[in-house]
């Protein structure tokens, strides 16, 4: 596995956020230099966890558990067919583009190293907002995103590093449980009485979630078990 380009945003306007200046960094672009990679500090104070990189709406997005958005070119190349367009890399706001695997895949808590120093650990999916279907400008895209769960991965920063295109990832550790970022997003989108299995990734859930599926647990009891009938 490698990072193909790293990816920044600057501020620009947009007709389909929320943040309060009207403006979105959705749009990313491949960096042409290192780039430093650090824990922004909490949601809703902190931003990316790249240096130059922006965060526009920091109540939605960016944070210690959404430091950096990873996405794989296999799945964007998946994306292309579908849609029937190029997707350069960067296209869906990802930090890092990645090749040789497929990162929806990846599973909470799973830990890369990312170059010589930089440590990062799987959090959660991408859940879809307007901004985003507002940048790539097709009818039902957060419908079609959801249905996919293709979702790319968020992970929080383990130990600060600087990174560049071309550096080899290298997975550290891998949990011994199976939630996966596609789970993870299913069972907090469209799949619910999901939640409680996500409880086997403990505390390097996303913080949201991990509140989520402990709360649906005390409402409703355990997730039914894989292929079981539902009530």
């Amino acid at each position: 596995m490698k990072v193909l380009t790293v990816n920044l945003g600057r501020p620009a306007p947009s007709s389909h956020t929320d943040s309060a200046t009207g403006l979105t960094g959705i749009g990313k672009q491949p960096a042409d230099a290192p780039v430093r990679v650090s824990d922004p500090g909490p949601k809703g104070s902190g931003g990316s966890g790249l240096a130059g990189d922006t965060v526009c709406d920091l109540r939605h997005h960016g944070g210690t558990d959404q430091a950096v958005y990873a996405y794989a070119r296999e799945e964007l190349d998946a994306w292309e067919k579908t849609l029937g367009r190029p997707l350069p890399n960067g296209a869906f706001g990802e930090n890092l583009t990645t090749s040789g695997v497929v990162v929806s895949h990846a599973r909470i808590g799973e830990r890369w190293r990312v170059g010589e120093e930089l440590v990062l650990e799987v959090t959660s999916g991408r859940i879809p907002c307007r901004t985003f279907a507002g940048h790539m400008g097709e009818r039902g895209w957060v419908k079609g995103f959801t249905h996919e769960a293709a979702t790319g991965a968020y992970l929080r920063v383990i130990r600060p590093g600087t990174i560049r295109a071309g550096d080899v990832v290298e997975i550290v550790h891998r949990p011994g449980h199976d939630i996966t970022a596609a789970l993870e997003f299913r069972a907090t989108t469209t799949e619910r009485t999901l939640l409680p299995r996500l409880l086997a990734a403990g505390d390097a859930l996303h913080g949201e979630t991990l509140r989520a599926a402990r709360a649906y647990l005390a409402k409703n009891g355990p997730a039914p078990a894989e292929g079981a009938p539902m009530s």
